[in-house]
């Protein structure tokens, strides 16, 4: 469900309660309509998991609040999903890929400035990382970073400028090369120029750039999140594709939040708390594992752990954090704008 329908759906039932005979009745079914709704404004490759996850959650919100909630959810790349929010779609939480794009809504004014602390784990509630998809037998022999860069290799991976999966890609990227190169910026700069030199194609969002590769075959690999990577094999059957797990990757942690300012407003606040926190719970993060994202709750970490390749991580701490790489790397001038030559 995209946000415009999301939308239309909320003042479609503005709209039934207002016709109401009694104007008493009409204000009482809008905010029980509010109360008992809720809107996750989410990044694109979690649709398949937050399908799955509502209809779980929704059951054991009927059985403990005695009510079963109507809940919409809207998929893009996050950078856009969260300037939708800034600039009014109505989220009353939103999951998304990575921290930065939530510190953007809470500095707008959206969301407390302390949500990371929240929540366990820095409000995040499962963890990913980047690897890649290959064409079935793997080819063109696709092994390592080093690969992507090869002469005739068209690599597929989202617009960083929208998608918050193409930002991972990119400081994986980049990790692989200060590490090959001596630590020299100037010689992973030339490394990234060559890599975009190689994308034919950007889609906005990361399942975009997923069903350019899968569905209409276009590109040699598609860097990408490991659980869509995973999930688009389960889906499109044994065979289809190969995982190729490169020996460095980036750990992804995509956050999770309350909109504030959103939640007072519908006084659905209870709800959004509950629907993030259950998220914790055993019976989520077994579902969290179940759609190949990496669940925190030790249990289902075990349970899940053979089917996760083993990678050695860098963490985005490492490059200073987000409130210093999206400037350096994704603002106007930053690193991306200098070495993709196809401009932003």
């Amino acid at each position: 469900m995209d946000s415009k329908k999301t939308l239309s759906r909320r003042h479609a039932l503005a709209i039934s309660a207002a016709a109401l005979p009694v104007a008493g009745l009409a204000t009482q079914a809008s905010a029980a309509a509010a109360f008992n709704s809720l809107l996750n404004v989410s990044y694109d490759p979690t649709a398949a998991f937050y399908k799955a996850y509502d209809a779980q959650f929704a059951a054991w919100y009927a059985k403990t609040a005695g009510t079963t909630p109507a809940i919409s959810y809207s998929h893009g790349g996050s950078g856009a999903q969260a300037r939708a929010v800034i600039e009014g779609l109505q989220a009353d939480v939103v999951t998304l890929a990575l921290a930065y794009d939530i510190d953007a809504i809470a500095k707008a004014g959206l969301i407390a400035k302390n949500w990371q602390s929240r929540l366990p784990d820095n409000s995040t509630p499962y963890t990913s990382t980047i690897v890649f998809l290959v064409r079935p037998g793997n080819p063109k022999g696709i092994k390592d970073w080093s690969d992507l860069v090869k002469p005739g290799i068209q690599v597929i991976t989202p617009n960083p400028k929208t998608s918050g999966g193409a930002r991972w890609n990119v400081m994986a990227a980049w990790n692989y090369a200060l590490k090959a190169n001596g630590g020299s910026t100037d010689a992973a700069k030339a490394y990234l120029k060559a890599f975009f030199a190689n994308v034919p194609v950007m889609d906005t969002g990361a399942h975009g750039s997923t069903l350019t590769f899968t569905k209409r075959g276009i590109g040699d690999v598609l860097v990408g999140w490991e659980s869509d990577a995973f999930l688009s094999i389960k889906q499109a059957g044994p065979g289809s594709f190969d995982v190729i797990a490169p020996p460095t990757s980036i750990l992804a942690e995509p956050p999770v939040a309350v909109v504030d300012k959103n939640v007072e407003k519908h006084g659905n606040r209870p709800l959004a708390e509950a629907y993030l926190k259950y998220l914790y719970s055993p019976a989520a993060q077994d579902t969290i594992g179940a759609y190949f994202y990496r669940p925190r709750d030790p249990a289902a970490a075990a349970k899940y752990a053979a089917q996760f390749p083993k990678i050695q991580m860098c963490n985005i701490a490492q490059f200073g954090g987000w409130e210093k790489v999206q400037p350096e790397f994704f603002g106007t001038g930053g690193i991306f704008d200098q070495v993709y030559a196809g401009g932003a």
